[in-house]
C-alpha cells in the first residue's frame, strides 16, 4: 500500500520487499576466440604511439603513424633510452657503437707540418727552398719572399744591360738593382741568413757584405761606407747589417743590391 505526500510523491507504507536471491553461475562463460589475435595486432599500434609521446612527436602523431603502417622498426640514438626491446614488428632499438679504445702507453701526435702565411715572409722563403731546386723556382713563387734593403727604395739604375755611367760605355750588364741613399742610411737585410763576406770587393763593389739564405740563395750588399756585422754571424731579416755609401767603382752615394742563385745573378725585382 502506497500514500501521496503534498508535493505529488509516493511513499511505500507497507513491508519492504524481499531480496532477490544472487544466483550463482557454475559454468564459466566462453572466452572471446578473437581475443587474443586483436591484442597482437594493437601491440606494434601501441608501441608507436608511446614511443611518440615520449620523444616528443606527440601521441596523436604516433597514431597517424601507426595507423598509416609507416612506422615499423625505430632506431633510437645511443643518448636516449631504449624504449623496448622486443624483437619483431614494432621493435624500438638503440642503434650500437664500437668502443674506442688504446693501449695504456699509446701516444698521440699532435705535430703538424710547417705552415708559412704572408705574414711570415722567413716561414714562406724556408719553405719555398726547401721544396725544390733554388734554379727552378720561378718569378712568380719567388716574388715578395726577400725584405727591401732600404726603408725607401727608390731605383736609380736598373738590372741587365745599360751605359756605364764612369766611363760612358754602352753594352755593360749592370749585376743588380742600384738605390738612391743618402750615405749613412742603414741597410736591411733582406732575409734572415749568416754572413760569408764582409770586406773590400776587387771588381768596383768597394765595401761589400754577402748573406747565404741557404739552398744556394745570396744576396750582396755594395758600396758601403761601413759595416756592422763579421763573417759567421747569424743575421735576421730587418736586421741593419751596414750604412750606405759610395765606395768602389761609384758615382755617388747609394746602394747596389743583388740576389745570386747557385752563384749567378739574377733580378732582385723577382725576389723582392
Amino acid at each position: 500500500m502506497t500514500t501521496q505526500t503534498a508535493r505529488g510523491r509516493r511513499r511505500a507504507t507497507g513491508p519492504a520487499p524481499e531480496p532477490r536471491p544472487v544466483v550463482e553461475h557454475a559454468a564459466e562463460r566462453p572466452r572471446d576466440a578473437h581475443r587474443d589475435e586483436r591484442r597482437r595486432r594493437r601491440a606494434p599500434f601501441r608501441q608507436a604511439t608511446e614511443f611518440a609521446a615520449a620523444s616528443g612527436v606527440g601521441q596523436k602523431a604516433g597514431i597517424a603513424l601507426a595507423a598509416t603502417g609507416l612506422v615499423l622498426t625505430v632506431t633510437v640514438p645511443v643518448t636516449s633510452p631504449v624504449l623496448a626491446s622486443t624483437a619483431g614488428s614494432g621493435a624500438v632499438s638503440a642503434a650500437v657503437q664500437p668502443d674506442v679504445t688504446a693501449a695504456a702507453a699509446a701516444k698521440v701526435d699532435f705535430s703538424r707540418t710547417a705552415v708559412a702565411t704572408k705574414g711570415d715572409p722567413d716561414g714562406k722563403l724556408k719553405q719555398l727552398l726547401s721544396a725544390q731546386s733554388v734554379g727552378s723556382i720561378t718569378r712568380a713563387a719567388s716574388a715578395g719572399t726577400l725584405g727591401a734593403p732600404l726603408d725607401q727604395m727608390v731605383t736609380a739604375s736598373p738590372f741587365g744591360y745599360r751605359v756605364n755611367p764612369i766611363t760612358g760605355g754602352s753594352g755593360e750588364f749592370h749585376r743588380g738593382q742600384d738605390y738612391a741613399a743618402k750615405c749613412g742610411t742603414g741597410v736591411h737585410a733582406a732575409a734572415s741568413g749568416t754572413v760569408t763576406f764582409n770586406g773590400w770587393h776587387p771588381y768596383g763593389g768597394g765595401n761589400r757584405v754577402v748573406i747565404d739564405h741557404g739552398n744556394g740563395l745570396e744576396t750582396t750588399y755594395n758600396h758601403l761606407s761601413s759595416s756592422s756585422v763579421k763573417v759567421g754571424q747569424k743575421v735576421t731579416r730587418g736586421d741593419i747589417i751596414a750604412m750606405s755609401g759610395t765606395t768602389g767603382a761609384s758615382t755617388g752615394c747609394h746602394l747596389h743590391f743583388e740576389v745570386m742563385v747557385n752563384g749567378d745573378v739574377v733580378d732582385p725585382l723577382g725576389w723582392l
